[in-house]
């Protein structure tokens, strides 16, 4: 294989601003940093990452590689490679098969020269690289020790997989850790969500009808964002816990049917196929919004919404194109459908990615020193502690401690 597969290698001066920039709000890998250059713990690993290439991914990547492993890096979505952010990683010692707009073929391809440096170590997200693994090239699994899963979408993958029995090797539910799901999915996809949808349209959101469709963490997230820019919600849900969860935060619950002719935005995070359909479609307002913020671009019927328009009409950015229907109203779609945060924007703010990584580095680092059978395992809780720790530490902030006499009481209740 080529040493590298990139759109323009000039463009690494930017990625590395792009890269100083977040590294230096990302104390947690910080720390790790330091130690990893000095101990070597990956030394003679060879570590495949399918993750959204962008700045603080590039963070993590060269982490592990100052860490001693030989690290290879594509993208989990065709649309959310950048390319200057992907040149400059390939200048930092990291081999990268990855750039913006690769066809189905070609994603395809940038992910089977990734799994060609025979990995034993692995971190995805969505499970594109799980799912190769298992098909094309599953003569290469019996090498992996394990890996670490980012995502809800690929979580629900990997339980499927083990469920049947067919789980090759060991995968940490990175996703399920408390210092991923209840910062990265909530905060972060709250907020990198309507940064995407705000950057790539200009529109105000105050005042506007949001429908969410799907209230788990990155749901929620995206709601409470949405009613702090002073947007009215509507919340619809296939789960009857959370769509009580959705009323009694204040927000109104209603089926998509009920739904579409109410909304301004529609955002999707359910990470489920058909969410938006045809019959809804035919029911929205002249100018309705939709983006998606699952992981896959099936939550929106995109095919169907193409087979309805009579014809498409540009937006103000390359991320906006607008599906004219029969009676002249028009729907504009972001992104393709596809992750509107990393598609039309930079994905989560440095800060809460700093603790995503960190748990993704440290839970590698984990099944090194614990090699473990195929199958699924949560996150070690002194790992998930210890980044909690860290994070208060960095921002200066200290708590109290529990008494001995405390842990006695407890101990006995």
């Amino acid at each position: 294989m080529g040493t590298h597969t990139l759109k323009n290698p000039a463009l690494a001066g930017r990625g590395h601003d792009k890269m100083n920039w977040a590294s230096a709000h990302m104390p947690i890998l910080g720390r790790i940093r330091t130690r990893y250059q000095s101990e070597q713990p990956f030394r003679g690993q060879r570590v495949a990452i399918s993750l959204h290439l962008e700045a603080k991914t590039a963070v993590l990547a060269e982490l592990l590689h100052l860490g001693g492993a030989e690290v290879a890096i594509t993208s989990s979505n065709p649309l959310t490679a950048q390319d200057d952010v992907a040149a400059a990683l390939a200048e930092r010692g990291v081999i990268v098969h990855a750039f913006r707009g690769a066809s189905t073929e070609e994603f395809d391809m940038l992910h089977h020269r990734v799994l060609d440096l025979e990995p034993t170590l692995i971190i995805d997200d969505g499970g594109e690289l799980t799912e190769r693994l298992h098909t094309s090239r599953q003569s290469l699994a019996a090498r992996i020790i394990g890996g670490a899963e980012e995502t809800t979408t690929g979580v629900t993958r990997l339980k499927a997989l083990a469920q049947k029995g067919l789980l090759r090797y060991a995968m940490i539910l990175v996703n399920d850790a408390d210092m991923k799901h209840l910062f990265d999915n909530r905060y972060g996809t709250g907020q990198s969500t309507w940064d995407g949808i705000m950057r790539s349209t200009n529109l105000v959101v105050a005042g506007k009808t949001v429908v969410i469709a799907g209230y788990g963490w990155c749901g929620k997230g995206v709601a409470e964002r949405a009613r702090g820019l002073g947007a009215r919600v509507i919340v619809t849900e296939v789960n009857p816990v959370r769509a009580n969860e959705a009323l009694m935060d204040g927000h109104r619950v209603m089926t998509m049917a009920q739904a579409a002719p109410l909304g301004d935005y529609f955002v999707t995070v359910t990470g489920n196929y058909g969410v938006i359909r045809a019959e809804h479609f035919e029911h929205m307002k002249d100018g309705a919004i939709l983006a998606n913020a699952g992981h896959f671009d099936v939550e929106v019927d995109v095919a169907a919404l193409k087979r309805l328009a009579r014809a498409t009409r540009p937006g103000r950015s390359p991320e906006v194109v607008g599906y004219e229907m029969a009676d002249g109203r028009v729907l504009w779609l972001l992104a393709e459908g596809r992750l509107v945060n990393l598609a039309a924007g930079d994905g989560h703010p440095a800060e809460i990615m700093d603790l995503t990584f960190a748990l993704q580095a440290l839970s590698l680092e984990d099944l090194l020193k614990d090699p473990r059978p195929a199958g699924i395992y949560a996150v070690n809780p002194r790992v998930d502690a210890w980044v909690a720790s860290i994070r208060l530490e960095a921002l200066g902030i200290q708590i109290d401690a529990l008494s001995e006499e405390q842990r006695a009481y407890l101990a006995q209740s």
